[in-house]
């Protein structure tokens, strides 16, 4: 225990620590917890021995999956049923781009210049085609973008896109069985039944058991984060359908969401972020730049030039059309696991999963702090309470 206590101090230290940074040069918190992550682990790694950050332990790839399920989930209930149902044609033609453009032209990237087979070479395309949900769920809370109906849309081409992702490493790698439909049926008749039920049990039980509503949310997210993992699907997918289901619930219970939106930014979702970059290896991007450079270019450039003509028949405003076009352009959570998923499958090598991850978590940081440098649509936050837009250190809780 001693052990696990020391590595939670440490852990949270770089929480602290990052937090602190990111107020000062006024950046989302989860891009310099991806940064902290890579520092530490290199150093870590190189002065006290592979693993030592301790990114491997089974107690903390837990903490950091339940922050990726939450993040995945709130992400959801902030969605607006009207303003997805009045977006539904940019959303589906946005998030559906969103997913070929990169898959084609990463997939022909790998294969025609870096010369790798095909199976690898489709695998990179998947990988790089995702969008990352957490990413940009959080830098939509730190500037106050989910209120708006122009971040919601965002949002449900993200969940698009990511859906895209999903098929396709389903369709081309893992066939079709029995479990995956078990899966699907039973997250349909969990998320019909979801709503009704947690309104009962706060109809119920609200007001006189301490925090039932987040006992109960969090029962059903980790049943079906256990069903996608038997299923061979990934965790946060189930909790992005669930969260999109009591997005009502959650609109009209601001003050519970506020709260589990604290526990999840505040303590979860750090060891998320800082675990997901201190798999990038320094050293490995340091002796051979131009295998991610190739790869970075081939996501960034098939995803704007894919993306940017589309979006510009949704928005006129040039700040607008550019800051969603790189909020897309953006990947973590679903390009790692489909990378993971191609060595653990043995489609690609050790090297070629590096490289990918690294480019993935690349997608992450630096179109996003270039979007949120140069393009941030200010104009959209006017009239956005202020609780909403300054949140440095703590997350979005109000003061």
């Amino acid at each position: 225990m001693e052990h696990a206590y020391i590595v939670s101090a440490l852990w949270l230290f770089l929480a602290v620590f990052s937090a602190i940074i990111a107020y000062h040069i006024n950046t989302p918190i989860a891009l310099v917890e991806i940064c902290m992550g890579a520092i530490a682990g290199t150093i870590a790694n190189k002065y006290f021995g592979y693993g030592s950050l301790g990114s491997n332990l089974e107690w903390l790839k837990f903490l950091a999956s339940t922050g990726a399920i939450f993040l995945t989930f709130l992400a959801g209930a902030e969605l607006d049923a009207k303003v997805i149902k009045f977006k539904l044609k940019e959303v589906l033609t946005v998030g559906t781009i969103g997913f070929l453009a990169p898959f084609i032209g990463c997939s022909l990237v790998a294969y025609y210049i870096l010369k790798w087979d095909l199976r690898a070479s489709l695998l990179a395309g998947v990988a790089l085609s995702t969008t990352s949900m957490a990413v940009v769920y959080t830098v939509m809370l730190e500037t106050g973008l989910n209120m708006t109906e122009y971040g919601k849309g965002i949002l449900g081409a993200c969940f698009i896109n990511d859906v895209g992702t999903v098929v396709a490493l389903g369709l081309i790698f893992a066939p079709f069985t029995y479990k995956t439909l078990v899966f699907v049926v039973t997250v349909a008749v969990v998320t019909a039944i979801f709503p009704s039920l947690t309104t009962f049990f706060t109809k119920v039980y609200g007001n006189r058991t301490a925090a039932i509503r987040v006992k109960w949310v969090s029962f059903v997210l980790f049943s079906m984060a256990a069903l996608a993992v038997w299923a061979g699907v990934e965790a946060v997918l189930p909790a992005y359908i669930a969260g999109i289901a009591l997005a009502e619930f959650a609109s009209q219970n601001h003050i519970w969401v506020r709260r589990l939106r604290s526990l999840t930014v505040g303590f979860l979702t750090p060891f998320y972020f800082i675990r997901a970059g201190s798999f990038v290896s320094i050293p490995a991007l340091i002796s051979a730049p131009i295998i991610f450079i190739v790869l970075f270019m081939g996501k960034v450039i098939s995803k704007i030039f894919g993306l940017y003509p589309i979006i510009k028949l949704f928005r006129e405003e040039s700040s607008e059309v550019w800051y969603y076009t790189l909020l897309m352009s953006t990947g973590l959570t679903f390009g790692t696991i489909s990378a993971l998923y191609g060595l653990t499958h043995k489609i690609i090598t050790e090297s070629q999963y590096s490289f990918l991850v690294i480019t993935v978590i690349g997608s992450a940081v630096i179109p996003t702090a270039i979007a949120n440098f140069m393009f941030l649509p200010k104009h959209l936050l006017v009239g956005v309470p202020r609780r909403h837009i300054t949140i440095k250190s703590e997350g979005p809780e109000e003061e």
